[in-house]
């Protein structure tokens, strides 16, 4: 009998009674201060968002990666949050909304809950205090004994009117609920995180929230106890080796060359999605569209994620000879996905919220509109609406959907998919196109990215 490997990862989660409580702040200055003090601290976030990894990535200098569990397989998120945290001396796990908020409201599961008693990380739970003093220790209560086994190991409390009220509500939750108070905040201005459907990614990669990161670790440092903060995340105990299929394995030698665009207007990729792709023998050449870049001449495929290109239609429309150059290539076979911000790219025009119109790469006959509401939010259940060169007849990728435009119908549509509010076909397809809202995660269906470079490996071995 073959023993199982154990592996020592001191980790934590940061869960909150709600969304908007201040989670991301929080996580934020927590890494960034542990990053102060010298330890490698890597960041994680529950369910599929984008933007709060990007941060993440942004304070730590490690790609964040996303946990979820509707997304993929228990199994195989315990694969992914292991591979992520191997040679980090913390890693710190961003929740999503309130603690046990998930796919379905009679169950944990997809929820932060469920990945914090998946992954036996302690939990340390934000609660908004505001206007309530031992009334706190009976919110607290609640979300110790809802589920059992719930790894609630400490609180924060933010939204106080003074250290004064602090110090009360410490008293009551300490006394009734047996946990810690680690510390808490009053109001503070000048600490929000930006507006998250405007060029966020940009300001990032531009330095500019670095003042506001070394602000909110200034803040953990002086008002949380850290000590005991990274004393319950080492006290995580040992996590076993993932069962058998793994998702990750020996890689293959690189074969094919996959262009990705990634610049300030195409960055959203989970990272799984690029290390899956670089494992099944793919070589990623990064690219940047805005910057007037072409996609390299020796591509075997193309992959376009999403990001901002509203925020840079003027930009993206001027760079009229990588338009070109995309429609030539892909026209002529380049095997291409292109998600959410790329399909838009690939339509004829967008239209942004000024009701400025610029022309696109016009592959797609579809115009975009800019709207100031979502348009979409939430987990897609993805089949080929038409086979394609990633999905088979009647298979399924999981994924998710989040933008503020709406598209001209097109056709032949690539997916049918299925969320909270129904079923609907979505995109744009051709022989070697797959186009949409949709944002796939490959964990979900590992058929997708071999599918992939296999396809890249046919346009190679037709060029050659």
């Amino acid at each position: 009998m073959t023993q199982t490997q154990l592996h020592h990862r001191p980790r934590l989660v940061i869960g909150g009674t709600g969304s908007g409580v201040g989670k991301t702040t929080v996580t934020l200055g927590l890494l960034a201060a542990f990053k102060r003090r010298g330890l490698h601290v890597q960041g994680f976030k529950c369910g599929p968002d984008y933007i709060d990894p990007s941060y993440h990535t942004a304070v730590t200098g490690r790609p964040s990666r996303n946990l979820d569990t509707w997304m993929t397989t228990p199994s195989i998120m315990r694969e992914v949050f292991l591979r992520g945290s191997q040679d980090a001396d913390l890693s710190i796990i961003e929740g999503v909304m309130g603690y046990y908020d998930g796919k379905d409201p009679r169950t944990n599961q997809g929820s932060t809950a469920e990945i914090s008693m998946l992954l036996q990380a302690p939990t340390i739970l934000l609660v908004n205090i505001a206007s309530m003093a031992r009334s706190a220790a009976a919110i607290v209560k609640g979300f110790c004994t809802l589920t059992e086994g719930a790894p609630i190991a400490g609180i924060i409390a933010n939204q106080a009117g003074s250290t004064g009220h602090i110090s009360l509500v410490r008293t009551a939750i300490e006394q009734e609920c047996g946990i810690p108070l680690l510390g808490g905040f009053t109001r503070t201005p000048g600490i929000e995180i930006p507006e998250r459907h405007l060029g966020l990614i940009p300001a990032v990669e531009r330095g500019e929230l670095e003042p506001l990161f070394q602000k909110l670790a200034d803040l953990v440092e002086e008002h949380l106890d850290l000590d005991r903060i990274l004393t319950i995340a080492q006290s995580a105990p040992p996590l076993a080796e993932p069962e058998a299929p793994h998702l990750f394995t020996t890689p293959a030698a690189s074969t094919v060359k996959i262009a990705v665009a990634r610049d300030a207007a195409f960055n959203f990729y989970y990272a799984e999605n690029l290390e899956l792709l670089e494992q099944l023998g793919a070589q990623l050449h990064f690219f940047s569209p805005l910057a007037g870049e072409k996609v390299p001449a020796d591509a075997d495929a193309l992959y376009l994620g999403g990001g901002f290109p509203e925020e840079f239609a003027r930009e993206l429309h001027h760079h009229a000879e990588v338009r070109a150059d995309l429609y030539t290539r892909i026209s002529d076979g380049l095997p291409t996905l292109a998600e959410c911000g790329g399909y838009m790219y690939l339509c004829n025009s967008i239209t942004d919220r000024a009701g400025e119109s610029y022309e696109m790469v016009g592959l797609i006959p579809s115009d975009v509109q800019m709207q100031d509401r979502l348009a979409a939010l939430g987990y897609r259940e993805a089949a080929a609406a038409t086979q394609h060169f990633l999905l088979e007849a009647g298979e399924q990728v999981r994924g998710h959907e989040f933008h503020y435009s709406t598209s001209t119908e097109s056709a032949p549509k690539a997916y049918v998919t299925k969320g909270m509010r129904g079923q609907k076909e979505e995109g744009y397809t051709t022989a070697n196109l797959v186009a949409g809202y949709t944002h796939l995660y490959f964990p979900s269906n590992p058929g997708v990215p071999r599918r992939f470079v296999e396809a890249a490996t046919t346009y190679q071995t037709r060029r050659a």
